[in-house]
């Protein structure tokens, strides 16, 4: 994605998160940055690294959930040759290629509890020592760190370290999701038509019509600017009048009557819970009576089983996920869409 397209916007929750990131990127403290999938964690850190006194020293970066949990601590810290099988050489860690700079963490609330405690260490006290090294290295290290998780809820069940959460969130910046982002999403959606537009060699833009925009304006966003600009460069280039507004949008790419389906023997041996509610379709009604009546006995059905697994689960957010197929946002996403947060503990998300 293009760096600059991440700060468009004109709505107020936009705004004021980047001039939190701005004013706090004069401060040699730890940031942490809150934020859904495809809100631009990571173009906030960066932000926070130019705008900063060490915007002439490294910024380095770390993705804590793509790595094996046994590597992690080894690419943090670094290891000495001969310290485990595979390492024939000595080999710095990310702490020490950021010295002087900044060290961005993302997918923080992955990291193992032993990784958290040595990660606390090296906040603490400015020094890290390598995978099979007897003494520490000294470093100057900024961390600005990046997680789409509840850290305080992970903190209470004793998921997360809460002695490193206080370390890290001298300020704690939440990026907010596109859907509340009002006005930005035509602003956004103008942004990246038009560059589409011009990279397919279009002499003018059309615009979109007024049935698309409403539909841009009444779609969720679960992936957030990530997902409108695929939707958008999707629309366009799938567009064979450029002479006339766009007036189609597909949002699910995925979607079609030929779209294959996992044999019902894989869904079995993937589920890690044998007493999920199964997904059983209701029978129709007697006086049944089109579309409408359809889509409510379908809300209906998905809002028991969510209700029933939630209940199951004592309200763990992640287990009901997992008990349903869903990833955490899906889920969120229905919960919201039913309008079951009411009454209930966020923290036991």
């Amino acid at each position: 994605m293009e760096r600059e397209s991440q700060f468009i916007g004109q709505s107020g929750a936009f705004l004021d998160a980047v001039e939190r990131a701005s004013r706090a990127a004069a401060m040699n403290r730890p940031v942490l940055v809150i934020g859904e999938r495809g809100t631009g964690k990571e173009l906030i850190a960066e932000r926070l690294h130019r705008l900063s006194s060490r915007w002439d020293e490294p910024l380095v970066t770390m993705n804590c959930a793509a790595l094996p949990e046994t590597l992690i601590e080894a690419e943090l810290f670094g290891h000495e040759a001969g310290a485990f099988t595979g390492a024939t050489k000595a080999r710095a860690g990310r702490f020490e290629e950021a010295d002087r700079g900044t060290l961005f963490l993302d997918e923080l609330g992955t990291l193992s509890m032993g990784a958290q405690e040595r990660l606390l260490r090296a906040v603490e006290y400015g020094e890290v020592t390598r995978i099979g090294a007897s003494r520490p290295i000294r470093v100057d290290v900024r961390i600005v760190a990046a997680t789409n998780d509840d850290l305080p809820a992970l903190a209470a069940s004793g998921e997360f370290r809460a002695d490193l959460l206080d370390r890290l969130s001298f300020e704690v910046i939440t990026l907010p999701p596109l859907r509340v982002r009002e006005g930005d999403v035509g602003v956004l959606a103008e942004y990246f038509g038009r560059r589409m537009a011009a990279e397919l060699d279009w002499h003018a833009w059309p615009g979109f019509s007024p049935h698309v925009m409403n539909q841009l304006d009444n779609y969720d966003w679960p992936g957030n600017v990530r997902e409108l600009r695929n939707v958008i460069e999707r629309a366009v280039y799938r567009w064979d009048d450029p002479e006339s507004p766009i007036a189609h949008a597909q949002f699910d790419p995925f979607d079609s009557p030929w779209r294959p389906r996992p044999p019902a023997h894989r869904n079995a041996a993937t589920s890690q819970d044998r007493n999920a509610p199964a997904a059983v379709a209701p029978s129709a009604p007697d006086d049944f009576d089109g579309v409408e009546d359809l889509r409510a006995a379908v809300d209906a059905h998905e809002r028991a089983i969510l209700e029933h697994a939630l209940g199951k689960h004592r309200w763990n957010q992640r287990q009901t996920a997992r008990a349903l197929g869903l990833t955490y946002d899906q889920l969120r996403h229905a919960i919201r869409k039913h309008g079951l947060m009411e009454g209930q503990d966020s923290a036991t998300s």
